[in-house]
């Protein structure tokens, strides 16, 4: 039995460089998968995910693209494809927070969210789905969150990015289910990342307490679902968003 759930399979992932996204990239590698991933810098820390990813014996390469640009992401769908033969995977991953309440928010604050999260989605989805159409394949798979779900004080921004982008996965999932194109998205709740790192500590044990299995996830715990999602182990899901949160959410 072949244990390379992605063998032969490409995939390409936004915001790659660090947390979810570089543990999704490693997870896949693991797994067979040639590896695409973008971030808005081509930096020290991609050349890094790059020579650890072709440790794997998998072709990888990085490329500086800005998610939140309609231009970048469709040049960067073309770029990938001089390089790779086709897209089956496609893991809209890159995103941002500033968090604040209303009350004090700016209009720069509220659109960056917006953009950077939930146009991306748009931009790279639109960007592939002609790709994808074409070879009557892929999967898609959009990273929301818990609190796109339930909400939160102080992050109105991030919140109504993180629940966009469930509602277009549930849209995306019936637009383009009959080509054998599936779309879910993931909703992380507290995942040990650098950017819940510069949470305050008192935060932070609040938040462990109120989860059910009283630990953070891991962005491991996390890429497992996403390679169950890319994988032909879930040929027969789409349009679902699943949360990953030790039963903070229920």
């Amino acid at each position: 039995m072949n244990t390379k759930l992605l063998e032969g399979k490409t995939a390409l992932i936004t915001g790659a460089n660090r947390g979810i996204g570089k543990a999704i990239a490693l997870k896949f590698a693991f797994h067979g998968a040639q590896i695409a991933f973008s971030d808005i810098a081509y930096n020290e820390e991609a050349t890094i995910l790059e020579n650890e990813l072709t440790t794997f014996g998998i072709r990888a390469r990085g490329y500086a693209s800005d998610a939140s640009s309609f231009s970048d992401s469709e040049q960067l769908v073309t770029k990938v494809l001089e390089d790779f033969p086709v897209i089956d995977i496609l893991v809209n991953n890159a995103g941002i927070t500033r968090d604040n309440l209303l009350l004090r928010m700016t209009e720069e604050d509220w659109d960056r969210v917006i953009n950077v999260n939930l146009k991306s989605v748009f931009n790279l989805t639109k960007a592939i789905q002609k790709v994808m159409i074409k070879q009557r394949f892929g999967s898609i798979i959009n990273m929301s969150s818990v609190v796109g779900i339930e909400g939160n004080s102080g992050q109105s921004n991030y919140a109504a990015s993180k629940a966009g982008i469930i509602g277009f996965t549930k849209s995306m999932a019936q637009e383009l289910g009959s080509r054998n194109i599936r779309c879910n998205a993931i909703a992380p709740g507290f995942i040990e990342t650098e950017m819940t790192a510069r949470i305050p500590l008192e935060y932070r044990e609040k938040w462990i307490q109120d989860i059910p299995m009283k630990r953070p996830g891991t962005t491991d715990d996390v890429a497992n679902l996403a390679l169950f999602l890319a994988s032909d182990l879930s040929a027969y899901i789409t349009g679902q968003a699943i949360t990953v949160c030790g039963g903070l959410h229920t």
